[in-house]
């Protein structure tokens, strides 16, 4: 009885053994390189049936590893571009399966299918834009953002993560057709984006009506795939450099099933340093007042961004991020005054000290809900967005003048500045394709701003700082600007046309609290576009474009309070100054030539009530204030080419040059003449032995005229050295700004009684950074808010 009872146990002991699960794991890698296959695919099918029981992707390593209880399956490895492998259950039944390392085979034919379908990288014409589309060649590399941006035509990224358009870097950066914490200066943010997660880059060179028609060099929008693979990316930054220019970041992205996350925090230390001169000379008695001094701009920031898109359904997603940064200023500033009389000797020396300390909090959140009412059309779509930003300043400064030789020029002042900004955009748009060629848009934008400047001076006077009530004032501004747009566009296989109208109500009111001075603007303009495309062959396209474009004057052109920090040198704004408009035309040309492509494009500009900044001058003291004269006709040729004759060599050429004639009159002084500008930017980048690589760009402006004055010409080189690690999940960068120190801004005003010379450098910058980037991503670098020149 006994041992039948143990026999039983033990049978029933060894049947469950053999329905047990199976843990089966392994490593895919590819057999040229050894490289590990990301996402590869593992599915475990029946014998008999040959259906799928269960599977697995790999992981960035490789690896994998999958459960079955299965009695009778083999086990399928396979990716897009590879012949797949088999591998049958092991003749004994164990609870582990470890098949090792599996190496892939890349399938020649199958890769010819993939070119054949279009998973390169390519551009073309789409009406009003120029489109990228991100193929395999990109998407499978774990890229950033950035390098996606590198590859598109007439687009540049240096070294530093400074992105330019057609050689100019006022680019208005979009995330799916809308402004975004990831993509604006303040966040810093768009390493964390990956090649995989983006569909296409579209870049605008004239924008449509469906824009905000207040101006831009251009429009680059990243447009994301609706489904995005799961994964986790991200990566460490530390800098450093001189003059000082320390941080250290770090950026991350987690994509689930419903929600993409995103983050970034950042801390820095940053130094501006720049040396100015400035000569005001008056004819009439000629008298001079020289001043030569190094102004600081010192700097510990703080940043952090939170954000993340949840995916309610595959018709809904919903996005919500935040911003918070935080700069502590430091002004540390010395300038040495010399007065001249008629004989050109010194009458008076005196040194000018600043101590200037400020706090800047600086808020951005958004709320955007994006809805597709097609699940097999992602163009019918309907997008709402909502975009807030806070910045303020609380700044006290002590000017203190101690005389040198000669005359007494001992004076001591205080300034108090509390600022505030808030600015919230509300934006709706709707798309609705009505046909595979005819597409409709509309939409709205609504913009308020506004403003408080309270600024007050006070003057030591007998002990005791006494209010200088000629300089103190509390000024308010407030703007709101509704937009409203309709488009409609026609795009067949090899033409194509879009028009559309812009309605936007602009109300404008300043007001000065403590002499109860006012400004109230209202006005209502019809912004016009029209476009129209026609593609020869797949490698050359040709496009043509008008625009009606607005620049309103921004607080700092209407506030006519001002920093004192050079009171012989004064800047001011002009509460009573109207928006200039542009009528924008565009001729432009693509040719894709093998490794080459190349744009060129005439345009012409015609822009009325220019706003230029005049300056007067009396006792010494040139006062340079914004006024709007007359008109300005400009007429140029714009030529970009990329070209790459080798692996290892990428140039990059922008050229600018334009013809103007200006007309105007102020204060029945005639401002007539005509003149011209040119511009160029070189960029090579060299892909050295060791995995460097070298960029150099060359940079040159030419002189030219304005109203009153002569810029000078400017010619400078940056450099930067990177050594890529790991396999690229780190990198070293070494970039360096103005290689020869020679970037000078230099400006001649020369008029019947008076000249004024004015000259400012920044002087090299170098600076050193590590990365490293872990997940799906190659090291993506932070190097906090990036530096305005």
């Amino acid at each position: 009885m006994l041992l039948l009872g143990f026999l039983l146990l033990g049978l029933q002991k060894g049947k469950a053994q053999d329905n047990s699960a199976i843990t089966i794991s392994g490593t895919v890698v590819e057999e040229a390189t050894g490289q590990p296959i990301a996402f590869a695919t593992v599915m475990v099918a029946d014998n008999e049936t040959k259906k799928p029981l269960t599977g697995a992707t790999t992981g960035d390593d490789g690896s994998f590893t999958l459960e079955t209880s299965a009695d009778n399956f083999y086990v399928e490895v396979g990716f897009l571009g590879f012949q797949s492998k088999t591998f049958g259950q092991p003749t004994t039944r164990t609870p582990k399966m470890d098949l090792g390392t599996i190496s892939l085979t890349e399938d020649a034919q199958q890769l010819q299918e993939v070119v054949v379908a279009g998973e390169i990288s390519r551009t073309e014409f789409k009406l009003d834009k120029r489109v990228f589309n991100v193929g395999k060649d990109l998407s499978s590399t774990g890229a950033s953002a950035l390098e996606v941006l590198n590859n598109v035509p007439s687009v540049n990224v240096n070294i530093e993560g400074k992105v330019s358009l057609r050689g100019s870097q006022g680019v208005q950066m979009l995330i799916n057709g809308k402004p975004s914490i990831i993509a604006s200066e303040e966040g810093n943010a768009l390493g964390t984006i990956t090649a995989d997660m983006i569909e296409r880059v579209e870049v605008i060179t004239n924008p449509s009506a469906k824009y905000d028609a207040e101006g831009t060099s251009g429009i680059i929008n990243i447009v994301l795939k609706k489904e995005e693979r799961k994964g986790l990316n991200g990566s460490i930054s530390v800098n450093t450099g001189t003059p000082a220019g320390h941080s250290v970041g770090v950026s991350l992205n987690r994509r689930t099933e419903k929600f993409n996350l995103f983050s970034q925090i950042g801390v820095g230390v940053r130094d501006l340093p720049t040396d100015v001169e400035n000569r005001n000379v008056n004819l009439v008695n000629n008298t001079a007042v020289v001043s030569t001094g190094e102004e600081y701009r010192n700097e510990n920031y703080y940043n952090l961004v939170l954000g993340t898109d949840y995916h309610i359904n595959d018709m809904n997603v919903l996005t919500l991020s935040g911003n918070f940064a935080l700069e502590i200023e430091d002004q540390p500033s010395t300038t040495d005054f010399a007065e001249y009389d008629a004989a050109n000797a010194i009458v008076s020396q005196w040194q000018r000290t600043e101590v200037t300390e400020a706090r800047n909090p600086k808020f951005q959140y958004e709320l955007q809900y994006k809805k597709n009412f097609d699940e097999d059309d992602d163009e019918h779509t309907l997008l709402f967005s909502g975009l807030g930003n806070f910045f303020g300043k609380d700044q006290s400064s002590e000017f203190i003048n101690s005389t040198v030789s000669g005359e007494l020029n001992d004076a001591n002042q205080q300034t108090r500045t509390d600022f505030k900004e808030a600015v919230f955009t509300f934006k709706l748009d709707y798309t609705n394709p009505l046909t595979d060629e005819i597409t409709l848009e509309t939409g709205a934008q609504y913009v308020l701003n506004d403003v408080s400047n309270d600024y007050e001076v006070n003057n030591l006077i007998d002990g005791n700082y006494v209010n200088d009530p000629g300089l103190t004032n509390i000024f308010e501004y407030d703007q709101k600007v509704l937009g409203l747009y309709g488009t409609g566009s026609y795009e067949g296989k090899k033409w194509g046309v879009k028009g559309g109208l812009r309605l936007e109500q602009t109300d404008l009111n300043t007001f000065l609290a403590t002499t109860d001075e006012s400004n109230d603007q209202s006005y209502v303009n019809f912004f016009p576009s029209a476009h129209t495309s026609y593609k020869f062959t797949d490698k050359v396209s040709l496009q043509a474009g008008y625009s009606k474009r607005i620049y309103r004057p921004r607080m700092w052109d209407l506030n006519p309070f001002f920093n004192i920090r050079n009171n012989f040198s004064i800047r001011q704004g002009n509460p009573e100054l109207e928006p200039e408009f542009t009528d924008s035309y565009e001729l432009t040309s693509i040719y894709i030539l093998g490794k080459a492509s190349l744009n060129f494009g005439v345009y012409h500009r015609y822009t009325t009530d220019v706003i230029e900044r005049v300056s007067t001058f009396e006792d010494n003291v040139s006062t340079f204030k914004p006024e709007n004269i007359g008109t300005n006709k400009s007429t140029g040729i714009e030529f970009n080419a990329k070209y790459s004759p080798a692996n290892w060599l990428t140039l990059n050429g922008d050229f600018n040059y334009s013809s103007f004639k200006r007309d105007g009159v102020f204060n029945t002084q005639i401002f007539d003449f005509t003149g011209d500008q040119w511009s160029s930017k070189l960029m090579t980048k060299i892909k050295l032995p060791a995995d460097f690589d070298l960029e150099m760009t060359g940079n040159y402006q030419s002189s030219y005229r304005t109203v009153q004055s002569r810029m000078e010409d400017i010619l400078f080189m940056d450099m930067g050295l990177r050594k890529n690690l790991f396999k690229g999940k780190a990198v070293i960068n070494l970039s360096i700004r103005d290689l020869f120190a020679s970037r000078v801004n230099e400006s001649q005003i020369a008029q019947a009684d008076f000249e004024v010379y004015n000259r400012a450098q920044r002087g090299r910058f170098v600076a050193l950074g590590f990365s490293y980037g872990f997940g799906k991503g190659e090291a993506m670098q932070y190097s906090g808010q990036r530096r305005r020149f």
